[in-house]
């Protein structure tokens, strides 16, 4: 029996209306507006830190489930680039005339995840998530990245309607997946392998268990330059900065490592 649900569909058009708005004739510096899933948010950051020093800019990420990004760029038709969880997302919005040009910037895996020390002794089995014995979180489809990833494994196994069924709680990107697992509430997750990795406390807070081998699929990140760029130039830049030794070096500590 699920005993709750979270399902968080966050209305970004504000934000984004507020943030994009034309600059002041005064302000010297460029700026880029970055949709980026919920996952590579830290990772993309740290690499922005350093663009913005040699560039002298400002790098806005806006950061959401994957398909929430996506709803955001089709409604407001602004921004420079994007790079949601699966090179889905960036499909879509090549055939709604929305990309300009892409670059695979890393990879991103599924994997399980348990509290610290794995106290209920979990394993790859993906029954866990049938069973009723655990307290279980997974990504809803429609909304992350990780929902339509969540989907495929476990339909291949036979068990999507089932465990959904079961889940305790139902969250709609990585992060609130994260958070339900760190305060205690989930037992078991599916999420991606990086957001685990994100900072020191999830680190301490969680531990990995890889799925069975023929379900470790992994997936290219994708970034687009969208044709939506106010910054076409500077945003063709940053595409080559993050895919340089410099970027993907800072992309592999944070777990997108080839």
């Amino acid at each position: 029996m699920r005993i709750a649900s979270v399902f968080f569909f966050t209305v970004v058009s504000t934000f984004l209306l507020v943030s994009c708005s034309e600059q002041p004739e005064q302000t010297a510096q460029k700026e880029l507006l970055i949709y980026c899933g919920t996952t590579m948010a830290g990772a993309v950051r740290s690499v922005a830190d350093e663009f913005e020093k040699k560039e002298d800019c400002v790098i806005k990420i806006l950061s959401e489930g994957s398909g929430n990004l996506l709803l955001s760029i089709r409604i407001n038709r602004v921004g420079d680039l994007f790079l949601p969880g699966s090179e889905q997302y960036v499909e879509a919005c090549r055939q709604e005339g929305l990309v300009d040009q892409t670059k695979i910037i890393g990879y991103n895996r599924a994997v399980l995840l348990v509290a610290k020390g794995n106290p209920l002794n979990l394993t790859p089995d993906l029954t866990q998530f049938v069973s009723g014995r655990y307290r279980t979180v997974l990504g809803i489809a429609e909304s992350s990245s990780i929902g339509k990833e969540t989907r495929e494994i476990l339909t291949q196994q036979g068990l999507y309607d089932v465990a959904i069924n079961h889940a305790t709680f139902l969250a709609t990107d990585s992060k609130d997946i994260l958070e339900l697992l760190r305060s205690g509430k989930a037992d078991l997750a599916l999420n991606w392998t990086a957001s685990a990795l994100t900072s020191p406390e999830n680190r301490e807070a969680v531990d990995l268990i890889a799925l069975p081998k023929p379900l470790r699929h992994s997936h290219p990140l994708i970034m687009a330059v969208l044709t939506t760029a106010r910054q076409p130039e500077l945003a063709d830049k940053f595409l080559d900065w993050i895919t340089c030794d410099v970027g993907r070096s800072i992309l592999a500590s944070y777990g997108f490592g080839d």
